[in-house]
């Protein structure tokens, strides 16, 4: 099968190349993809950036969201069959999107929703994962609490304005005059212009915060939580309890301690709780967003589709940052 490859980190090109297809295992779908999400998470993985956290094998295909039909089941697969539209968030050290095949662990697909395309599902995994594992598990957040959600209009901004909002939450969020509208219709109540207003001045006494960006914009952000109140950062610094949960070695537990110190001491100081989320497969959850998604209290906001061939102008344009929503390679047409 054809697949985009990397043999070393790098920040040249992925490598178009011809793989063997998956071997299937006894608890395994392999999925004919259709169609594939891109994400920071591939660049950053690309180029080394994650290599401590997440010390991949090389060569390696990229990709961490799919959507495409079930072509073949492992003997012990019980919820899915050949033929079944689905799509997934594959596990760490089993992603591999950017391909003509993937095969998957069962636990970690879903049914896809029946309302929406196979570019729209595939935009939908990890971004939809990040917002249901920071605002529900992580967040707890109720009706009629505060949540200030970061870079409102990028994949996972959207997805988490809209999830919120499902919650009962009062949502406030910053982004360019110019997604205003579209922020607007998917439920922000606060809207805040990052380029002419500084959110430190305007929100205060809030319950969470989803950070998504530089350590300047997490330490300000401590500054408008109420006493007891959460953030959850998806951007870093990882915690010693992230360290812990991966079981990374030694030495990366104590990294972990030293790039955190700062950020967990002053949140202690304010009493808010800090904590560093990278999100985990889990297809039992995104069953309950695929309710959403067919309810349409979640819409999936899809910004630009390539071509499977394009792969490498998908991943150079989301790391251009600016994408409104999600950026998809579409492998193959839906008939």
């Amino acid at each position: 099968m054809k697949a985009f490859i990397i043999n070393k980190y790098t920040k040249g090109a992925l490598q178009l190349a011809d793989v063997p297809t998956p071997v299937v295992g006894n608890s395994d779908v392999l999925i004919e993809v259709y169609s594939a999400g891109v994400n920071l998470l591939d660049s950053k993985i690309k180029t080394g950036e994650f290599k401590l956290i997440l010390p991949y094998k090389l060569p390696m295909i990229l990709g961490h969201d799919v959507s495409g039909i079930v072509a073949k089941v492992g003997k012990n697969v019980k919820k899915f069959k050949v033929g079944d539209k689905v799509y997934s968030r594959p596990a760490d050290y089993h992603v591999g999107t950017f391909a003509e095949y993937i095969s998957v662990n069962e636990k970690d697909v879903a049914i896809k929703p029946k309302n929406i395309s196979m570019n729209q599902a595939a935009s939908i995994p990890l971004v939809a994962l990040t917002a249901w594992q920071a605002l529900v598990e992580r967040a707890d957040l109720k009706n009629g609490q505060k949540v200030f959600i970061q870079a409102g209009s990028g994949g996972v901004g959207t997805v988490a304005i809209q999830l919120a909002k499902y919650l009962g939450a009062l949502v406030a969020t910053t982004a360019s005059n110019k997604s205003f509208e579209l922020l607007k219709n998917l439920g922000a109540d606060v809207l805040i212009d990052y380029k002419t207003h500084d959110f430190e001045h305007i929100l205060k006494d809030y319950d969470a915060v989803l950070n998504s960006q530089d350590q300047k914009t997490l330490e300000k952000s401590l500054n408008i939580l109420k006493p007891g109140g959460k953030i959850i950062s998806i951007s870093g610094p990882p915690t010693p309890e992230f360290a812990k949960e991966m079981v990374l070695p030694w030495y990366v537990k104590m990294i972990t301690m030293l790039l955190s110190f700062g950020i967990r001491n002053k949140a202690q100081k304010k009493h808010v709780n800090f904590s560093f989320l990278f999100m985990r497969a889990e297809g039992s959850q995104l069953q309950e967003i695929t309710k959403l998604i067919e309810a349409e209290i979640i819409e999936p906001i899809v910004d630009k589709v390539f071509a499977f061939e394009q792969t490498n102008e998908a991943l150079e344009y989301v790391e251009g940052g600016r994408a409104k929503g999600k950026v998809v390679i579409q492998i193959k047409s839906e008939k």
